[in-house]
């Protein structure tokens, strides 16, 4: 069996505008219905997790403005706040929330998680990045944002300074005798007075233990830094991987790596971002999947606007039909996919690299629910991975196909779960 997910790549933002399939999508702005149906239906369909990206900008690098990404609705509103309802709708979905290291002061982002674990009975997860926008950073009041590796390194000595947080509880500190008149035992609650390069913080919490003790720890590694972070610290990792060798390689690699922090591979489970296309047949998954790319390809100024956001390039500067431009290892931004861009862009133009991207997947699955259901069971058996997230877009016509379409073809497999054995997100993550 394998482990499902799905990321939400706008995080609480808005999904389908102006689009054929987006429903009542101006009521949904800023509304948690949307995200309700969905984490109903993925519970239903036996889905690990949902994961919330983030982000603390409004893209203004793609024209030098903002007119682009107010023109689609590219806003993001705090995720926090949205994880509770959700839990308050479902009994036994992970909810990942994003939040930036270099941001969240160790033990503000230590205390929300421990009070959001109460909250969700045991089901929160925290997924780290370091954000990339130098814009994202000038509204945290720096001029720039910190280099790229440096980040990772402040990453992973954040991350060690949350843990020492939640651990200045012991799991069995409460004693909740009333007649006594003892709430907890002060020889099992302690100070953390951990003392970083980056960070120090004294704790200890103000806050009890919670159901998970360490909430779930999600990250993206694609550089060398990021699978780093991930190896040392990560419950669970978004993954992209080029083809069928690309995504053995890397989990071959995180395998590897994570040896080194004393660590079992079965104790991080490796999810690859896909993008499914379902069908009646496999020949209307097949026109559908032609369609979907001619629109994309049609799109250049959303490809351009994408690639500009995660490069810190301004694409609307370069001829298109010039040479790809030179940006491989010029940028602070997502290093993995900015130097996927300039491998993609040898020999090529702008416009030629811009009318074939597509949407970050690992593999492409194409066909009716049982085809692309015995196609995710195939890849599996050849990678070694743990599982998938779903990258699509977030419509509810989408949510309705892959969680009574394909998941019951994998659930018939026997390669998803059926049920939730346990109570807690990490239990059930860690159960295969």
């Amino acid at each position: 069996m394998f482990h499902m997910g799905w990321f939400l790549g706008k995080g609480f933002g808005v999904y389908g505008w102006n689009g054929q399939w987006s429903g009542n999508v101006a009521k949904d702005v800023a509304r948690p219905d949307l995200f309700v149906d969905m984490a109903k239906g993925l519970e239903r369909a036996g889905f690990d997790y949902l994961m919330l990206e983030d982000s603390s900008v409004l893209p203004d690098v793609y024209g030098s403005s903002f007119d682009y990404a107010l023109k689609v609705a590219t806003v993001r509103h705090d995720p926090m706040p949205l994880v509770p309802l959700l839990a308050a709708q479902t009994r036994h979905l992970g909810i990942v929330s994003t939040a930036a290291t270099t941001f969240y002061p160790p033990f503000l982002a230590a205390r929300l998680f421990r009070t959001l674990d109460h909250l969700t009975e045991g089901r929160v997860g925290i997924n780290l990045v370091t954000a990339s926008p130098h814009a994202a950073a000038q509204n945290y009041g720096l001029a720039q944002h910190v280099e790229h590796d440096a980040r990772y390194a402040m990453a992973a000595e954040w991350t060690r300074a949350v843990k020492a947080l939640w651990d200045t509880w012991d799991a069995d500190a409460l004693v909740l005798d009333e007649r006594a008149g003892i709430f907890a035992d002060p020889s099992k609650v302690h100070y953390a007075n951990f003392e970083g390069e980056h960070y120090r913080t004294r704790g200890p919490l103000n806050t009890v233990p919670s159901p998970q003790q360490h909430p779930v720890i999600c990250q993206a590694g694609g550089s060398p830094a990021g699978r780093e972070l991930a190896a040392e610290h990560a419950d669970t990792i978004i993954a992209i991987g080029a083809g069928l060798d690309g995504m053995k390689e890397y989990r071959d690699d995180i395998s590897a790596r994570v040896l080194k922090y004393g660590r079992k591979p079965a104790d991080v489970k490796v999810l690859f971002l896909v993008d499914p296309v379902l069908g009646d047949t496999d020949e209307d998954a097949a026109a559908r999947r032609d369609r979907r790319n001619a629109a994309q390809a049609a799109d250049l100024e959303a490809v351009l606007s994408g690639m500009s956001y995660l490069s810190g390039f301004d694409f609307a500067k370069f001829d298109l039909d010039a040479p790809f431009p030179d940006i491989e290892g010029k940028s602070n931004g997502h290093q993995s996919m900015v130097d996927a861009m300039a491998r993609a862009g040898r020999g090529r133009t702008l416009r030629e690299v811009a009318s074939t991207r597509r949407n970050a997947e690992s593999v492409e699955l194409v066909g009716t629910p049982d085809t692309v259901a015995a196609q995710m069971g195939e890849v599996m058996e050849h990678v070694g991975g743990d599982g998938f997230l779903i990258n699509g877009l977030v419509t509810r016509k989408n949510i309705t196909e892959i969680c009574d379409g394909l998941a019951p073809a994998l659930r018939r497999r026997g390669l998803i779960r059926s049920g939730y054995p346990f109570e807690t997100f990490r239990e059930n993550l860690l159960e295969f």
